[in-house]
């Protein structure tokens, strides 16, 4: 139980569960109270408690009263093997990835398919742990959200051994480029270039772009964003492009923000778009620590309408990203692929724009200006 990113419980429910399938726990043993879990975890009885419900409910434990609760199999006993799909995601955080994994939980547990999850921190080390531990085990099928996508992929044997055993896996957010599996994705290159279409209409010609480059969604999102200002006859100075990578993000582009809002007027950005709805977060506490106003002297623009877009002062205009539909379909075609065979393509969803507050109409303000002069 080493991943402080997993809820407690669920690392309780993948530790037990390995349990059962190492043989620790067989058919008919008891099982530590909920007491001794708790000491022996150092987590609360009410984790437990949840945990044990839920194994209850899948028919691995029963409580008989006054005696305790005991390990069964709910399913070897008819002959049949257990049906496990396994999700790896790069976290599991108060962010998007909740959402998808909720969507695909609810539909995995109605089709009778347990769920064990992990997550690789977005470390292509992790992703090794994460994936051996997923084949070490009977496994029904498998949803993969790659590891920093854009820096290859030099897990490909673990792949090619899920091929091998025929089971079946999908990919969503990104896939490897090298590997043939359905992958289910929002279109990012169209979103950075509706983001940066959306400042361009308003009036703004000094936009900042900050976009992942250690992903393949940041790197289509930069695209997106240069294709724009192509349509619109604006060069991109390099001053205009912040790319960073997954160690840097808490610390390369907060600091470029603020070295660009340092400018004098006339030097300084208008409007920032921004890889994710966290980062526009971030930099719009930037831009309030350098006594700029959202969006009066810097609009931003975010990705993925999370609910970070309305926790702050300044209702943040972004990219809709549909999470718990991607995490529901990714479950439904897994399944399909499983037990029908089926062959599946890729799933790409269009993002929209949705307007908030963070964005001010340059072009409007200026009309009105020349009206009143």
């Amino acid at each position: 139980m080493s991943n402080r990113r997993i809820p407690k419980y669920m690392q309780l429910k993948n530790e037990l569960l390995s349990w059962f399938e190492t043989g620790k726990l067989q058919p008919g043993q008891q099982v530590p109270s909920e007491n001794e879990i708790s000491e022996q975890f150092g987590i609360s009885r009410q984790t437990v408690r949840q945990t044990f419900g839920e194994l209850e409910k899948e028919g691995w434990l029963e409580r008989i009263q006054g005696k305790g609760t005991f390990a069964r199999n709910p399913l070897r006993r008819e002959g049949e093997q257990v049906k496990t799909i396994g999700i790896i995601t790069t976290y599991i955080s108060d962010y998007i990835f909740p959402h998808i994994v909720r969507g695909a939980e609810a539909e995995l547990r109605s089709k009778g398919y347990r769920l064990l999850l992990s997550s690789t921190d977005n470390n292509k080390e992790k992703e090794m742990e994460s994936l051996q531990l997923m084949t070490s085990q009977p496994l029904s099928g498998l949803i993969i959200e790659p590891t920093k996508s854009a820096e290859g992929n030099p897990n490909l044997s673990y792949f090619l051994s899920l091929q091998e055993k025929g089971i079946p896996y999908l990919m969503i957010n990104e896939k490897y480029r090298e590997l043939e599996c359905p992958c289910l994705k929002v279109d990012d290159e169209l979103g950075g270039y509706l983001a940066a279409r959306h400042l361009l209409e308003k009036g703004h010609t000094s936009i900042v772009g900050f976009f992942k480059r250690d992903d393949l969604q940041g790197v289509n999102r930069l695209k997106g964003f240069l294709a724009a200002h192509r349509e619109f006859g604006i060069s991109v100075s390099p001053q205009r492009v912040v790319t960073y990578t997954t160690e840097e993000k808490d610390g390369v582009p907060y600091t470029q923000a603020v070295q660009l809002l340092q400018q004098d007027e006339e030097g300084r950005p208008t409007a920032f778009v921004c890889y994710n709805d966290q980062l526009a977060v971030v930099l719009m506490e930037a831009i309030q620590q350098c006594s700029l106003r959202v969006p009066e002297d810097v609009s931003v623009v975010g990705f993925d309408d999370s609910s970070l877009a309305l926790a702050s002062g300044t209702k943040l205009t972004t990219l809709t990203h549909p999470k718990t539909e991607m995490g529901e379909l990714a479950a439904r075609q897994l399944i399909g692929m499983i037990e029908q065979g089926l062959v599946v393509e890729d799933t790409v969803f269009k993002p929209e724009i949705v307007e908030r507050e963070s964005v001010h109409n340059r072009e409007q303000a200026n009309q009105e200006v020349e009206l009143q002069s």
